[in-house]
């Protein structure tokens, strides 16, 4: 994670550099960070998910938001997911009403270059979300969705699901995803 500024900014700070901003920055530790673009399967998986999302039965009071909603994990940290579910009414921040507090479920689609930030970092701050259900990685460049799950007592569950028969279930917001749906015209390079 490269950051911008040598002084470390309050969240404070952060959100109004932020708010003002032309391109979309996280927060950690005092520290903007610039978000790079995202290759054509990162944008098919993308797609794909919040197209099966937004058309899935989900819970009754569930929505979903795609990756230009701002959510706060802590004062430490603030990222935009590559997409965010809520059940109940999305609690926000301030009066912006730019920045989601309450997550069910966040997705991050994996590449080369983020991959040991979403499984490491991300994850353990995630994990700390109380409203937090669900963290998905979704690998853009194999079929493989990794599915962390809060169980009682604030243990987290793994599931690995790999190939594309398979089914993502989603018992928090009372849906599955195909696999195959998701990965549907992604190409992976021939090894």
């Amino acid at each position: 994670m490269a950051s911008h500024s040598a002084t470390k900014l309050t969240p404070e700070q952060y959100l109004e550099l932020e708010r003002a901003a032309e391109y979309k920055n996280e927060y950690f530790d005092g520290e903007m960070v610039a978000m790079s673009g995202v290759s054509l399967r990162h944008s098919y998986l993308q797609t794909n998910l919040l197209g099966e999302l937004y058309n899935a039965p989900l819970r009754h009071d569930c929505e979903v938001f795609g990756s230009s909603l701002r959510v706060r994990v802590s004062d430490r940290m603030y990222v935009y997911p590559d997409m965010s579910v809520v059940c109940g009414k999305p609690l926000l921040e301030d009066e912006y009403q730019d920045t989601l507090v309450n997550p069910v479920v966040l997705f991050e689609v994996v590449s080369p270059s983020t991959e040991k930030y979403d499984r490491g970092l991300k994850l353990r701050h995630y994990r700390t979300i109380p409203s937090l259900q669900d963290y998905i990685l979704v690998d853009q460049d194999q079929v493989r969705i990794e599915q962390y799950t809060r169980q009682d007592a604030n243990v987290w569950t793994l599931r690995d699901y790999q190939r594309l028969e398979d089914e993502l279930p989603l018992g928090s917001i009372g849906v599955s995803l195909s696999l195959a749906r998701i990965y549907d015209r992604v190409e992976f390079a021939a090894s």
